[in-house]
């Protein structure tokens, strides 16, 4: 009976650890896709505000709920698996950066992506507001995704840090 339980537990476990790596890839391949659109993205107004709105579905629909999930699935796995603990060195690091980037999208990159919305519907993309919020929004979001793959890279490799 042990061992039927073992198997099951081990097949959920290898489920959750694949829905683990989708939301992962998810979550950063959106993320990924913003600079080709704002780079890419006409200055006409009815352009812009179609591409930040997109952005901001993207962002609210497919890239955030797959953060979420993919914290909640590596707290699942955490949980099944037994070999990794919050005091893993790598966890720790991964999970700090993690919150890092919460906080980072949460309370700075949403509320400038949906300033940037309504300069470009009130001002267009020529002026000095718009830019300067358009380049912050692009600095943040390079942040963010850099400390995604340093998230990806402690996962992958798990590598001995102290």
């Amino acid at each position: 009976m042990r061992l039927v339980r073992e198997g099951k537990i081990n097949m959920l476990y290898h489920f959750i650890e694949w829905v683990h790596i989708l939301c992962a890839i998810v979550s950063l391949g959106a993320n990924l896709t913003y600079f080709p659109w704002f780079m890419r993205v006409p200055k006409n107004r009815e352009t812009l505000v179609f591409t930040i709105s997109t952005i901001r579905l993207l962002d609210n629909w497919i890239a955030n709920p797959s953060y979420v999930l993919a914290y909640i699935t590596g707290e699942i796995m955490m949980r099944l698996g037994g070999e990794f603990h919050y005091s893993t060195p790598w966890m720790t690091a991964a999970l700090v950066l993690y919150a890092i980037i919460s906080i980072l999208g949460l309370f700075v990159y949403a509320p400038l992506l949906k300033k940037q919305l309504m300069l470009a519907e009130t001002v267009g993309a020529d002026d000095v507001n718009y830019q300067r919020v358009s380049r912050n929004g692009i600095i943040l979001g390079t942040i963010i995704v850099v400390l995604t793959i340093g998230i990806t890279f402690l996962m992958v490799n798990k590598p001995q840090l102290w």
